[in-house]
């Protein structure tokens, strides 16, 4: 059977590797054996709210579950205007908000709807493998350009004007970003979205940690950039982190006016709509109640940020940017992998350095982690990623399970 170049050309989502080793290990474990602990998934360990789940159940009970909009619930597209206001101080139209199947969908719609053949969009080194995955399927190039420590790891105006060629269509951003929950700057944003309005381009900002930020100069949303810029953004976001619905499937997209029609017909054609019973408990989601709940569980994420990053670097486990947001700890591995001799990775990413250590770890401390392999090209192995996502008793075994290890 031939095999469609787009697909062969899609790497494979190695972290998925790594759990799957995981999970062989920890089957494989004689009783009373340390059980695994797993800091390698970037899934929060909450679960939906009471009052969403009450909804969902009461959608199913009342036969809600027919098709809706190919752009979603008009209520639920009400609702997501309302928090913007309410948390960001911004009035979005709600025809503006298109509802999808989680961010995914979202993502693959936006560069359906945007990217040519040929088209080459900007990104930072580490970034998110999923995103350049959707660029490459809309028969796009996604363009690494390694970021540093000291840019937050995340892409400057300086470097998208440095990179810049005929063939650059936009630039695909993440604030909060996964690996390094690490967010861009208000004003390097609006430097960023000024440069690629200049030559005409488009800013997409995968926003789906955004409401699982730590610290107010990083909070924000580039919906709100200044003379206009804002409502030029194209904005990814999710029910599956701050919110707590990822097997939900369902996310947003914010979009310029002009962009709606387009994408409403590629969801209708490519996804019918979003799942109905998933849309009518996110309803609840912002209730009140629920926002209260979200907020407890945001302090709880920091509690867990503020505990463990400390402690890996007490342990010599460098991570070089506190991260201001998520729930990721991206650490420099690369004096561990020296003390226990692993070499560097070479020109295989799958030999040494943060690959072969995260089967080290394994090993002897039965902890997953995920290495830097999927993240980037400019140093994977010297790079590990770690997950706060878990409960803070977990976290405090992990950091004593490696300070016994080292």
């Amino acid at each position: 059977m031939r095999i469609a170049q787009r697909a062969q050309r899609i790497e494979p989502f190695y972290v998925m590797e790594l759990a799957k080793a995981a999970a062989s290990m920890a089957a494989g474990a004689h009783p009373g054996e340390r059980p695994m602990i797993y800091l390698n998934i970037g899934e929060p360990d909450f679960t939906a709210p009471p009052l969403v789940a009450a909804a969902a159940e009461r959608a199913i009970r009342d036969g809600c579950s027919q098709y809706t909009a190919a752009t979603g619930l008009p209520a639920l597209r009400q609702a997501i205007s309302g928090w913007y206001a309410s948390r960001f101080g911004l009035t979005i139209d709600p025809g503006r908000i298109v509802v999808t199947a989680g961010a995914s969908a979202a993502l693959q719609l936006a560069c359906l709807a945007l990217i040519e053949a040929g088209d080459e969009v900007l990104m930072p080194d580490p970034s998110y493998p999923c995103n350049r995955q959707f660029v490459q399927a809309a028969e796009g190039r996604a363009v690494l350009v390694p970021s540093t420590a000291a840019q937050r790891f995340q892409l400057s105006a300086a470097q998208v004007e440095a990179h810049w060629t005929p063939a650059t269509r936009g630039v695909l951003l993440a604030s909060p970003s996964n690996p390094t929950g690490t967010s861009i700057a208000r004003d390097e944003l609006e430097r960023i979205a000024r440069r690629v309005r200049e030559r005409g381009g488009i800013t997409l900002v995968d926003e789906i940690y955004l409401g699982l930020s730590y610290d107010e100069d990083y909070g924000h949303t580039a919906l709100g950039l200044p003379d206009g810029l804002g409502d030029e953004i194209i904005s990814i976001n999710s029910f599956s982190k701050y919110f707590s619905m990822t097997g939900w499937r369902l996310g947003w997209l914010v979009l310029p006016p002009a962009m709606v029609p387009a994408v409403e017909r590629l969801a209708q054609n490519l996804f019918i709509c979003p799942s109905t019973i998933a849309q009518h408990a996110a309803l609840a989601c912002f209730e009140a109640e629920s926002l209260a709940e979200y907020e407890r569980r945001r302090a709880a994420f920091k509690a867990r940020r503020d505990y463990f990053i400390p402690e890996l670097n007490r342990l010599g486990l460098s991570v070089p940017v506190m991260p201001d947001g998520a729930f990721y700890a991206w650490t420099d591995v690369s004096a561990l992998c020296q003390r226990w001799g692993i070499p560097p990775t070479q020109e295989r990413a799958d030999e040494g350095g943060s690959w072969a250590l995260a089967f080290e770890l394994m090993k002897r401390c039965q902890l997953a982690t995920t290495p830097g392999r999927d993240f980037g090209t400019a140093e994977p192995g010297r790079y590990l990623r770690f997950s706060t996502a878990n409960a803070m008793a977990q976290l405090q075994e992990a950091v004593a399970r490696l300070e016994q290890a080292l």
